[in-house]
C-alpha cells in the first residue's frame, strides 16, 4: 500500500506549504486554474455556461466542485490494483484551498464518512486559505440572467435520467439539466438525448450545463488509471449543487435512480461492500445532504424514483409514447467500450454489452414497459445460447440467478438484505417499501431471465 496525498494548487502564486499528513506520502500536486484564474478540467467550462446564463455561483459553492474534481483525479488516477494492499482500499489526502477553511474544516469528519462509505478507501482532508489575489473565482456574468430554472436535474444520457427529464418537463417544470462525461460515447448519448427533448417539449427552455471534468492519464506520476470510479456521484452532485446555488433560492436537485440500483443491494457476496457501488444509496445521498446543509447552500437533493423499480419508471413515464420511441438512444451499460480492441473493426463500436447489471435491469425494465427493445446490443438474444459463467457474457445474468433462487427459497431474507450495502437509518419509515422495491425489482429480472442458461462452459 502506497498512501497518496493531492495538493491543488490555485496557479503559480499559491506556494503555501503544505503539510502532508504522512511523511512517505506520494505527493501529486495539480493546478486547478489557468494564468488567468479561471477554473480549469472543466470547471471553467461549467461557469461559462452559467455565466451566458447571467448565473454566478457563490465561492463555498464552487469551492465544493473544486473538492469533488480533486476527488475525481485522485479516484481516477490512483490504481487499486498498484497503491492498496488488499487491491481495493487505497489511502489518500487531499488538500485544498478554499475561501472559508473554517466552515470546511468543520465539515471534514462528515467528508471522510461520506467519501469511505461512497468509494471504499481512507480519505482526509485538509484546508488552507486562497492564495492572496484569488479570494474570487466564480466572475461575475457580464450579460443580464435569461434562465429562470425551477430546479436542477442531473441528466447522464440514460434511461432513468431521460425518464426523470421528461417527467419534469411534461408537468410544467423547467429544469436546468446537468451532464457531466469524459468520453465520447457519454457525450453523444446526452446530445442526442436533448436534443430529442428540446423537439418534443418545444414550448419548454431546455438549460444543459455540460461539464468535461476529466484528468490526464499520467497525472499521477508512474502510476495506472483507476476504472472502478466509485466517487464519480460526488462530482455529479458537486456541479449540480453549484448550478443550483448559482440559479440562487431553495433549490431542489433531482437525482432520478430506479430503487434496485439504488440499494444496489449485492447479488452474491463477493459483491458485498466496496465491490457494490453506492452513488445513490439513501445514506450516501443524506450524507451529501447534511454537507449541503453544513456549508450553507440552499440545496437539496431529492430521488423521486426512491421508491420505484426501472420498469416502474418507465411504464409510468408521463409520456410513454415519446420514451418508448426514444429509448434505444439512452446509454445505461457500464462497459460500452469492452470490445474497442477487437480484432474486427465492426465490433469495436461502442455499444451496450446486455449482459452487465445495469444492461440487465434496462432489458428488463423496457420489456415491463413496452415489451420489445430496439437497443444494439452485443448479446441481442440471451436465450439463443448457453452463457459462459466464466466470462463476463454469463457472470452476472449466473448472479441474479442464484439471489433470485434464494429469494424464491427464503423470502423473508430480502428484509435484511436491503441492509447489506449499508445502513438505512435516516428513513425508518421506509423500510417496508425498499424491501418492496428491492423484491420487485428483483423479480422484473427474473422475468426477463426466463429460459435463459448459464453455466461453466
Amino acid at each position: 500500500m502506497r498512501h497518496h496525498s493531492i495538493v491543488a494548487r490555485l496557479g503559480a502564486a499559491d506556494t503555501i506549504a503544505v503539510t502532508p499528513v504522512r511523511a512517505d506520502t506520494h505527493i501529486t500536486e495539480i493546478s486547478f486554474v489557468d494564468g488567468y484564474h479561471r477554473p480549469g478540467y472543466g470547471l471553467g467550462q461549467a461557469l461559462d455556461q452559467l455565466r451566458e446564463l447571467g448565473l454566478q455561483p457563490g465561492e463555498t459553492a464552487l469551492d465544493l466542485a473544486l473538492l469533488a474534481a480533486a476527488i475525481t483525479a485522485a479516484d481516477t488516477r490512483i490504481s487499486r490494483a498498484q497503491h492498496s494492499q488488499d487491491a481495493w482500499t487505497r489511502e489518500i489526502a487531499i488538500h485544498l484551498p478554499v475561501q472559508d477553511p473554517a466552515l470546511w474544516r468543520s465539515q471534514a469528519a462528515l467528508l471522510v464518512q461520506t467519501l469511505n462509505f461512497l468509494t471504499g478507501d481512507r480519505w482526509s482532508f485538509d484546508f488552507r486559505p486562497r492564495p492572496t489575489g484569488i479570494e474570487d473565482l466564480a466572475t461575475a456574468p457580464t450579460k443580464l440572467r435569461t434562465a429562470l430554472p425551477t430546479s436542477v436535474c442531473l441528466f447522464s444520457g440514460g434511461l432513468d435520467s431521460f425518464i426523470g427529464a421528461i417527467d419534469l418537463f411534461a408537468g410544467g417544470q423547467s429544469p436546468m439539466l446537468v451532464s457531466h462525461y469524459w468520453d465520447g460515447t457519454t457525450s453523444t448519448h446526452q446530445r442526442y438525448c436533448i436534443e430529442a427533448l428540446k423537439k418534443r417539449f418545444v414550448d419548454a427552455t431546455v438549460h444543459h450545463l455540460r461539464a468535461r471534468v476529466g484528468f490526464p492519464t499520467d497525472t499521477v506520476e508512474h502510476g495506472m488509471v483507476e476504472d472502478t470510479l466509485r466517487g464519480r456521484s460526488f462530482l455529479f452532485f458537486a456541479l449540480a449543487a453549484m448550478a443550483a446555488d448559482a440559479v440562487g433560492g431553495d433549490m431542489i436537485v433531482h437525482v432520478p435512480e430506479n430503487g434496485l440500483i439504488s440499494l444496489n443491494v449485492p447479488l452474491d457476496p463477493l459483491r458485498l461492500g466496496a465491490l457494490s457501488t453506492r452513488t445513490t444509496h439513501p445514506f450516501y445521498m443524506a450524507r451529501f445532504d447534511q454537507l449541503l446543509r453544513g456549508l450553507g447552500l440552499r440545496v437539496k437533493l431529492e430521488n423521486p424514483y426512491a421508491l420505484v423499480t426501472k420498469g416502474q419508471m418507465a411504464k409510468n413515464c408521463a409520456d410513454l409514447p415519446f420514451l418508448e420511441k426514444e429509448a434505444y438512444k439512452t446509454m445505461s451499460c457500464s462497459s460500452p467500450g469492452s470490445r474497442r480492441y477487437d480484432p474486427d473493426p465492426a465490433e469495436r463500436e461502442p455499444k451496450h454489452c446486455g449482459r452487465c447489471v445495469p444492461c440487465l435491469i434496462r432489458r428488463a425494465a423496457i420489456y415491463e414497459a413496452w415489451g420489445y427493445d430496439e437497443t444494439p446490443y452485443r448479446i441481442p438474444d440471451l436465450q439463443a445460447q448457453v452463457l459462459d459463467t466464466n466470462k463476463a457474457e454469463g457472470e452476472h445474468v449466473r448472479s441474479f440467478q442464484v439471489a433470485l433462487s434464494r429469494l424464491a427459497h427464503r423470502p423473508v431474507r430480502a428484509r435484511y438484505d436491503i441492509h447489506r450495502p449499508g445502513p438505512l437509518i435516516d428513513h425508518p419509515d421506509r423500510l417496508p417499501d425498499y424491501e418492496a422495491v428491492y423484491l420487485a425489482g428483483m423479480k422484473e429480472v427474473g422475468r426477463l431471465l426466463e429460459g435463459v442458461r448459464a453455466r461453466p462452459l
